[in-house]
């Protein structure tokens, strides 16, 4: 898609954008020395589950994340969106109601297990069959990639067509390194300066 034909941006999509942005650096930047799931220390923690399961901020990485794909020329051609449970669940969920509140190319979602189901239909991603479809692979932030990149094998090995990796906050070059490095497009709606740690 050229960048003559994409869409233009929501009017409220910069004032969005920023109510996130404040949302994240006032409820999810916890400061202290942590060691993150990747093994690697921090002295700081951006807890995003206290942003994509809080009630104001929810709805808005939903719209913020799909004017992130629509200025990337992603929407209308992506028909679904997930990742690894449990940190990419809440991110596809609110990118599912944006969409379906906006009414136009509406986006299915779907939850990729990090072990096959050992009972019932034994599938690895739930929700909506992904075969053959173009999806998008989603993770609230990622420090290395390993997360998205393990959603991303189980999404090839079940047919899909993987178009890019976005997170709400880039924390590490590390991890778009990683994921661009396995052959996928990575975006991000904030990159982690823009917090004011």
């Amino acid at each position: 898609m050229s960048e003559q034909t994409l869409p233009a941006p929501r009017p409220e999509a910069a004032a969005d954008r920023e109510r996130l942005r404040e949302l994240i650096r006032d409820l999810a930047v916890v400061r202290g020395r942590v060691t993150l799931s990747s093994g690697v220390e921090a002295d700081h923690y951006v807890d995003l589950r206290r942003i994509t399961l809080h009630h104001e901020a929810a709805p808005l990485v939903g719209r913020v994340m799909r004017d992130l794909l629509r200025s990337e020329g992603l929407v209308p051609g992506i028909e679904a969106v997930g990742g690894l449970t449990l940190g990419a669940d809440p991110v596809a969920t609110a990118i599912l109601h944006a969409s379906a509140a906006e009414g136009a190319d509406p986006l299915d979602a779907f939850v990729v297990r990090k072990a096959n189901k050992a009972h019932g239909l034994q599938r690895r991603i739930e929700g909506p069959d992904v075969a053959g479809r173009r999806v998008l692979a989603v993770e609230d932030t990622s420090t290395t990639g390993g997360s998205v990149l393990t959603a991303c094998e189980a999404l090839t090995e079940a047919g899909a067509d993987i178009a890019a990796v976005a997170v709400i906050v880039h924390r590490a070059e590390a991890s778009r390194r990683a994921v661009e490095e396995a052959g996928y497009r990575y975006l991000s709606a904030y990159d982690i300066d823009e917090l004011e740690i």
